[in-house]
């Protein structure tokens, strides 16, 4: 069985996240058991933008504030990419967030 680092278990389940929908930091580290390592999680995805096929403008703080979007190559790029997808932002926070959120321990 080969091993997988956590950052490439993590950006597994980023690329799940459908269009239109955002999950959190934290409900990806429950997901893969480790639900305590929400900031762990947040390294990961810092280090993701460069990656084409990982979807990091779809990982969200537990409020729906986009905490991650410094890390954009412009700040308003998180929101942007969010808002192409039918995601309304406003003041950085997704709204309807409950309504939109994507829980990988429910969806998978």
């Amino acid at each position: 069985m080969q091993k997988t680092s956590f950052w490439e278990d993590v950006y597994e389940v980023v690329k799940l996240i459908p269009k239109g929908r955002v999950t959190s930091y934290g409900a990806i580290a429950k997901y893969l058991g480790t639900g305590g390592s929400s900031r762990m999680v947040g390294w990961a995805m810092n280090a993701a933008h460069t990656l084409p096929d990982v979807p990091a403008h779809r990982v969200v703080n537990r409020s729906g504030l986009l905490t991650g979007k410094h890390h954009f190559k412009t700040p308003t790029l998180m929101a942007e990419l969010l808002e192409a997808e039918g995601i309304k932002v406003v003041n950085d926070q997704v709204q309807n967030f409950e309504r939109v959120l994507w829980d990988p321990m429910k969806e998978l």
